[in-house]
């Protein structure tokens, strides 16, 4: 649930960023930092955990108009993607308010995709959330690789693999070029805002 600082008038809500490792999280936060920097008063904050080159967590709040005459700052954060920083993970996700779930899109990275998209599931119901409820979208990034001859997963196959059942707004993305980087983010943004501003009726 959302933060409200009722002292300075504002609702703070969480946004975090998961997947399997090495799938583009981290470049879309160092996207959306660069781009966005006029609106953006903070450094991004980075913790490296040993081994893991994905950032801990970002905090980039953007000023987003209002919630019930409160003020909206976005926090937006990445997990680690390797399965050994589950604790991590977890903790990240506390008071999470919508997810971004950003899949790899080649081939190789099928089976890690599912097993991160299980563990979302599993950390978000060990804070009595569920994945079917909570504000997600779903990016299928790297797919700018395919022009370099990568073999890369069709949309249809990973809407069939990850969002059969979760029926969550879909792009196909490339972190790296900056496509569908900022849609996903503004999709995520207005799903989230739409649903605090339910849950504060």
């Amino acid at each position: 649930m959302a933060f409200v600082n009722v002292k300075k008038k504002e609702v703070q809500a969480k946004i975090v960023y998961y997947g399997p490792g090495r799938g583009g999280k981290t470049t879309n936060l160092e996207y959306i930092h660069a781009k966005f920097s006029s609106r953006i008063k903070t450094e991004m904050v980075a913790i490296k955990t040993h081994g893991d080159r994905t950032l801990f967590f970002d905090f980039l709040p953007f000023d987003l108009g209002k919630i019930r005459g409160y003020d909206v700052k976005i926090q937006l954060y990445t997990v680690p993607g390797q399965i050994k920083y589950n604790a991590t993970r977890r903790l990240v996700l506390r008071g999470v308010d919508g997810v971004v779930f950003v899949a790899d899109s080649m081939k190789v990275r099928r089976e890690k995709n599912i097993l991160s998209l299980r563990n979302l599931q599993e950390n978000l119901a060990t804070y009595k959330k569920n994945i079917f409820n909570i504000p997600l979208v779903l990016q299928y990034n790297k797919m700018d690789l395919s022009e370099q001859g990568i073999p890369i997963l069709p949309v249809a196959t990973l809407e069939k693999q990850l969002n059969s059942k979760l029926k969550a707004p879909s792009f196909e993305a490339s972190a790296l070029i900056g496509t569908n980087v900022a849609k996903t983010m503004k999709k995520i943004i207005s799903m989230t805002i739409a649903s605090l501003q339910k849950d504060l009726k």
